[in-house]
């Protein structure tokens, strides 16, 4: 999705990444609310309707600080910087939710987000306000994980009813911040006539459903902070994309900080199995499996 995106802002000049990301939103909305049927016409709690627009405001947000940062910025840059999500959504959930972790999961983030740290050092496209919408973006998206869990695991919502509802203020507040901003500003005429740009721009609002769709039902599986550690094996994927679409170029100490980030994320999710080859080497004694 982050490469058609960026495809879409380089190759045909689309200016306007507000009023793509409301785009996103309303086909969310068109899909999600035949999919999510009676579950999303239900009444809500008040508790979780607070927590529904808090969302809102969140998701918004952080789709909008992305798309930002990438008008500015190359994929693969990006891409280093979304690396460190993990980071604020482990702090992010230990503040609001109490959460505990594994201590080598802890010292997990310090490879991660070094690596990310040695990747934004190398690039040599560097641009002070593509990366603040970035890192921006990269801290509502922890937070945005946050709240979904809390709205998935203990408000107990199903995840196409809770994209549904999310989804619906998101697409008014983003298409009312586009027009005033965007469309109705001084900024380049918008390319009615151009049918293969809108057709990317189709394909790109609905791969944004089905990312959302699938990070929503992984949430209410496993936890906020393995979806985003997880998501960091795409890396590697988007730089290539990144190299083969765009022609960008990494240095040596960009790759220096993608082995860094991979074998940070080895070791948040074997961290009972280092933890047993530890013992064994220093102890020469097996361990129980955890």
């Amino acid at each position: 999705m982050s490469s058609l995106n960026k495809w879409i802002f380089t190759v045909h000049g689309f200016r306007y990444p507000l009023l793509l990301s409301s785009l996103h939103m309303l086909t969310a909305v068109l899909v999600g609310y035949p999919l999510a049927g009676h579950r999303a016409r239900g009444p809500l709690p008040a508790r979780a309707r607070r927590r529904v627009l808090l969302l809102s405001l969140t998701f918004c947000a952080s789709m909008a600080c992305g798309n930002l940062g990438l008008t500015y910025v190359h994929l693969d840059f990006a891409q280093m910087v979304y690396t460190t999500t993990p980071l604020f959504t482990l702090a992010l959930s230990k503040a609001i939710l109490g959460k505990r972790h594994h201590l080598l999961q802890y010292a997990a983030m310090g490879p991660i987000c070094l690596g990310a740290a040695c990747s934004i050092v190398g690039e040599m496209h560097f641009h002070h306000a593509g990366c603040s919408f970035l890192f921006a973006a990269t801290f509502l998206r922890g937070l945005k994980s946050v709240q979904q869990s809390v709205l998935l695991q203990e408000e107990r919502l199903a995840s196409v009813a809770l994209l549904y509802l999310t989804s619906l203020p998101s697409f008014c507040l983003l298409l009312s911040a586009a027009l005033v901003l965007e469309v109705g500003g001084a900024g380049p005429a918008l390319a009615l006539t151009d049918h293969r740009l809108w057709l990317l721009i189709l394909l790109s609002c609905l791969v944004s459903v089905l990312y959302n769709l699938a990070s929503f039902s992984l949430l209410a599986l496993t936890s906020a902070l393995t979806v985003h550690v997880l998501g960091n094996f795409h890396v590697v994927g988007n730089l290539a994309l990144s190299w083969l679409l765009f022609g960008s170029h990494l240095s040596g100490l960009s790759y220096v900080g993608i082995a860094l980030t991979l074998v940070g994320m080895f070791l948040y999710h074997n961290c009972h199995l280092v933890a047993s080859w530890w013992t064994l080497w220093w102890t020469g004694r097996p361990v129980r499996a955890l």
